[in-house]
């Protein structure tokens, strides 16, 4: 049984959306049917929110991961072992191009440039994959939502402050579209219970909360003159809580198919 996410079978949904901060979880759970009063408080051992409620009728739960692929891969696991199925990344990310502050970033898959990534490819390259059916969900939702959505590859780095003198813009320059830290654990997880014979899938929807410009692209959109930009923290929540939304409406549907 589950050592960290302290819960019970049956405590869970079979669709889990998993915010990084515990403080996200409790906010998107306050938008469960009926609000925090009926949503079920089912995990909360070393401040990892878990909670149970319905969105739409439909049983969904949200479950904090913390940062990073280390304690990511650690709840996933276990609420593998709590019978979820269903898995959909809630975070931020910083965006690249022409992608802007506010925008919903759709991840088809992570590069995983990640300790972990060795890890659970047992030394050999991987393709961190998001399942097609969350992908189109999480796409459909946003859009119906109104947010200026894109769908393609993302990189999962275990540094922040990245100390590479070409920064984070070598991803960029490769065709990705933004950098966060935990979905190439995820995806990894998901395609080896699938090839298990499992019905596990995941997938990851993304505020776009940084905008990580290229100093050598005359043509990019530069805030304030600077090649990295990120707003005021309520108006990051604000943009995040727009793109919850849409992750509510995309859980409903998969856990109704």
């Amino acid at each position: 049984m589950p050592i960290h996410v302290a819960a019970e079978q049956g405590d869970f949904a079979p669709v889990a959306l998993l915010p990084g901060d515990p403080l996200r979880a409790t906010r998107i759970a306050a938008r469960f049917d009926g609000g925090l009063d009926k949503a079920r408080l089912v995990s909360e051992r070393r401040g990892l929110l878990g909670y149970t409620g319905t969105v739409d009728g439909v049983p969904v739960s949200v479950q904090t991961t913390m940062m990073g692929t280390p304690t990511t891969s650690i709840v996933v696991e276990e609420l593998l072992m709590l019978g979820v199925t269903t898995f959909i990344r809630v975070g931020t990310c910083g965006g690249f191009g022409r992608l802007g502050i506010g925008d919903a970033l759709v991840a088809m898959s992570a590069a995983a440039s990640t300790g972990l990534g060795g890890v659970l490819g047992q030394g050999e390259a991987t393709a961190p994959t998001a399942d097609y059916s969350v992908v189109t969900a999480l796409e459909v939702a946003a859009k119906a939502e109104g947010l200026v959505t894109h769908v393609g590859p993302i990189v999962t780095s275990d540094v922040f402050y990245d100390p590479n003198p070409a920064g984070a813009v070598r991803w960029g320059r490769r065709g990705y579209m933004g950098v966060e830290m935990e979905s190439a654990a995820l995806f990894l997880i998901a395609m080896r219970e699938r090839a298990k014979g499992r019905p596990v899938r995941a997938g990851a929807i993304l505020t776009v909360s940084d905008v990580i410009v290229d100093p050598d692209d005359p043509s990019a959109t530069r805030i304030d003159g600077e090649p990295w930009f990120r707003p005021a923290e309520d108006e990051v929540v604000r943009r995040v809580d727009l793109t919850i939304g849409a992750a509510l409406k995309a859980a409903a549907a998969l856990g109704r198919g």
